[in-house]
């Protein structure tokens, strides 16, 4: 029997448990997830999957981006999952100038040539950006593609861990660390297992910390907004999620509920309040295209907490000098994209199944965990 430990149950982990239980046909691997959640950003997390007209430049990041948002939408379709989980929606990204939109509409025609994930696409003008999002009351044109997602972070893991419970996961939700042994220090108790997996996000140095090791990654804290416009005559189903220039993200959900943000805050560690001039901000920027919202629709406000690397790139792989711990992070802001990728990946590293070039993904790991010694 394999015994694997998975340290963190967020969007890595909780993706890695469920390609681990998937991958055990013959009943012989035992897998034990620790997840205290504490800040953990998939629980506060409800984003966008369209990585295809990203500006960022790292063409490492775009592949694990594209395919991740591909891996998705299987993921969602084997799994027979509920569209307040994932929805394929369609997603509005709009431009203020029609020379920007245009230069959009061409990066969108020759990203399509390369991943069909990414549907179909359209130019749209101001009126017809209104028609797909009516509660819009300020509308400039964008373009639309249509495979383009919405999904609800905390609803995905926790949908694909109770998968996994069916065969082989068993979560316990403690906290642990790694000691200086490379062993799960879990209170007084050491435990060995044949591979660990550290998904701790912006915590992952303190779970390693006990290790000769130097961990380039840094914590940045996400704010969002939940609004109810249930009460608003242009409410209607199935609207695609917005990324409009110069504002915060907009993701209506079926129920009537309107989600703003998240942001992007380098300065506050591992603070998990909320802040009521960020919330202030939030709510203004959604009435800068929906009038008429005020604190009065506010729901509720979610604070998580990402994990960044210096360079702004993810990571994953074994750690030097410990051939049997296994690591994802640095995920930042496109972590429900990349997340379920990484996590597959590490399940394939750990039982070897599959030869696959990773370095299409990643830059070498030494980038983001050198040895001390």
């Amino acid at each position: 029997m394999k015994k694997i430990a998975i340290i963190g149950g967020g969007i890595v982990g909780s993706t890695a448990a469920y390609y681990l239980s998937q991958f055990d046909k013959k009943n012989e691997i035992q897998v034990t997830m620790y997840d205290d959640g504490v800040g953990q950003a998939t629980k506060a997390a409800a984003g966008i999957i369209s990585p295809w007209l990203s500006k960022r430049r790292n063409k490492k990041w775009y592949n694990l981006a594209r395919d991740g948002a591909t891996l998705l939408a299987k993921i969602a379709k084997n799994t027979n999952m509920n569209k307040d989980i994932y929805n394929q929606c369609g997603t509005i990204i709009t431009r203020d100038s029609p020379k920007k939109l245009n230069e959009l509409y061409q990066k969108a025609i020759e990203r399509n040539k390369e991943t069909k994930t990414i549907g179909d696409v359209y130019q749209l003008d101001a009126e017809e950006v209104k028609y797909q999002i009516p509660l819009l009351s300020k509308s400039v044109p964008g373009i639309l593609v249509t495979g383009g997602a919405r999904i609800d972070g905390a609803k995905f893991a926790e949908h694909l861990k109770d998968i996994a419970k069916l065969k082989n996961l068993t979560i316990i939700n403690k906290k642990v660390s790694i000691n200086n042994r490379g062993k799960i220090q879990l209170g007084d108790d050491e435990l060995a297992y044949d591979n660990i997996v550290v998904a701790t996000g912006a915590w992952m140095r303190n779970t390693l910390d006990n290790l000769p090791l130097k961990v380039d990654i840094r914590p940045q804290k996400g704010q969002l907004i939940e609004i109810s416009v249930n009460d608003l005559e242009q409410n209607k189903k199935n609207m695609p999620v917005l990324m409009p220039e110069g504002e915060r993200d907009f993701i209506p959900f079926n129920d009537g509920r309107l989600i703003v943000g998240a942001t992007h805050e380098n300065d506050q560690g591992f603070d998990l309040k909320p802040s009521n001039e960020v919330i202030d901000d939030l709510l203004a920027s959604a009435n800068r295209l929906v009038s008429g919202l005020n604190q009065d629709n506010l729901i509720k406000i979610k604070v998580g907490t990402r994990a960044y690397t210096s360079d702004f790139a993810p990571f994953f792989g074994s750690i030097p000098n410990y051939s049997n711990i296994f690591v994802g992070g640095g995920l930042g802001s496109s972590g429900l994209t990349t997340g379920p990728l990484i996590g597959k990946l590490l399940a394939n590293l750990i039982l070897k199944n599959k030869k696959i070039d990773l370095e299409q993904y990643r830059k070498p790991i030494n980038n983001y965990i050198q040895s001390n010694l």
